[in-house]
């Protein structure tokens, strides 16, 4: 109930302000279990990804979302709640393979699953390699994946910045299903999760037209620090 309270008194604030539009929506089932896999540009991906969309989405978010105090804690946890994160624990190890599990219960109840198989917000506006729970999710549930493709949100809200910039606006394109059949039954096998998540991030850099860079977005940006803090060092030598 409070997501659909908080997309009733968002939503044509949102239309009003930053005249998104959506390409696609069609391709999404209005009934059924279905995994959408999109691409993480900014933190506005959480307003305008389901905004068009009939349906609940409920994606997976790090459980720091949900534990924090104050305020500040309080009004995480009721934007989180409010579009439809669920809180998960993403250290690793056992505690992804109970992500894992909560992302297919999800899906047996009949819902709409948003995950971002990059893991993290690209730091840069390119489009990182996937990493293959998503593949895992589609083999084991058995649902169609739609790529997901935000377009402009990095323009419209880079990482660092607090408010949106305001003439930019921000999109959303629904690929057609992916059919991943012909790989069921094989989800143990690293080497196919590999080339079902490929082909799962070919599709969306068509649709979000984002250059792809074959690393993870987590190990790009500790290397995007270590040049910072080098790049510091040596002006600071220098000084």
């Amino acid at each position: 109930m409070f997501y659909w309270v908080v997309k009733a008194i968002l939503g044509p604030f949102l239309h009003l302000v930053f005249r998104p539009w959506a390409e696609g929506t069609d391709n999404v089932p209005r009934e059924g279990p279905v995994i959408l896999a999109g691409n993480h540009l900014s933190f506005a991906d959480h307003f305008f990804g389901a905004l068009f969309l009939p349906r609940k989405v409920i994606s997976l978010g790090k459980a720091e979302y949900f534990t924090g105090t104050g305020i500040k804690g309080l009004l995480s946890r009721m934007f989180f709640s409010g579009v439809g994160t669920v809180p998960i624990d993403r250290s690793g190890g056992k505690a992804s393979e109970a992500a894992l599990r909560t992302g297919l219960r999800i899906l047996r109840n009949g819902h709409v699953l948003g995950i971002y198989p990059e893991g993290t917000r690209s730091p840069d506006g390119r489009l990182y390699k996937g990493k293959t729970g998503v593949a895992r999710l589609a083999l084991e549930s058995r649902v169609p994946v739609i790529p997901w493709a935000m377009v402009n949100t990095f323009e419209m809200m880079p990482p660092g910045r607090p408010l949106p910039k305001l003439g930019i606006r921000p999109g959303v394109r629904f690929g057609k299903p992916l059919d991943f059949s012909r790989y069921y039954g094989m989800e143990d096998d690293r080497l196919v999760l590999r080339a079902v998540t490929d082909e799962i991030m070919y599709a969306l850099m068509e649709l979000a037209g984002q250059e792809y860079v074959d690393k993870y977005a987590a190990s790009a940006k500790i290397e995007m620090v270590r040049a910072a803090r080098e790049a510091a060092n040596t002006g600071e030598q220098q000084d």
